[in-house]
């Protein structure tokens, strides 16, 4: 009896309870429709993919201390990247919030294992969520024009809370099996893409801010390839 008398009683009710579900999906899909848009036209592969001074590679979790199989997909590509001449820099951002969980020191090891000279490998330790390692990699690392790397699911929301941050950016969106994972990769960039919009909006600091640091300026002095201006 309650739920009946909640219900529209007239086609006229009926009429505007529809269009308040229909308002109600189009606010909910603004946000991952802006993600698309905006991201869209700046995702390429390896091959592709134009030349910049530094690569970004985000965490994507660790195993026994090991990169997990998507993270290390992600330096893959990276390390590709680097092998062609595209990028003189590798920059990694992940989570290092604990001692026993050090995202971007197991993504090094795994980097200079396969040829990337260390001195060329700068680390974010505070890289914690999408937003933060784009804005500290502008306010912290002077970072300008980058590739960034990522699975298919998450380069467009990175592509774009990066490009919000300051930085000209276009993306590499690594293969992976279609597993339960991916999927609930997808799925979780719907409400995702929600806080991205209200990042690039309001812009907020990182959680963790810190002083300027140097070394992505020194990797790419060593490297010989121009300074980026600030």
């Amino acid at each position: 009896m309650r739920l009946r008398r909640s219900l529209p009683s007239t086609r006229r009710g009926w009429r505007r309870a529809l269009w308040a579900v229909v308002a109600g999906c189009v606010l909910a899909l603004m946000p991952i429709t802006w993600v698309y848009a905006s991201a869209a036209p700046r995702v390429r592969d390896v091959e592709s993919a134009p030349s910049a001074p530094v690569v970004m590679v985000f965490g994507a979790g660790l195993w026994e201390g090991r990169p997990s199989p998507y993270l290390a997909h992600r330096l893959d590509a990276a390390v590709e990247l680097y092998r062609a001449g595209k990028v003189k820099v590798v920059l990694v951002t992940g989570d290092n919030s604990r001692v026993e969980y050090d995202e971007p020191d197991a993504m090094r090891a795994y980097l200079t294992k396969r040829g990337v000279p260390a001195d060329r490998i700068v680390s974010d330790f505070a890289g914690f969520d999408t937003w933060d390692s784009c804005t500290r990699a502008v306010r912290i690392f002077g970072v300008k024009k980058a590739i960034l790397v990522s699975q298919g699911f998450h380069i467009r929301r990175a592509l774009a809370l990066c490009g919000a941050a300051g930085i000209d950016a276009h993306g590499v969106g690594v293969d992976a099996v279609h597993d339960v994972t991916w999927y609930a990769g997808g799925a979780r960039e719907v409400f995702a893409s929600g806080k991205a919009a209200l990042d690039a909006l309001v812009r907020p600091g990182p959680r963790f801010l810190g002083p300027h640091e140097p070394g992505v300026e020194q990797a790419l002095a060593e490297s010989g390839a121009p300074r980026e201006r600030r």
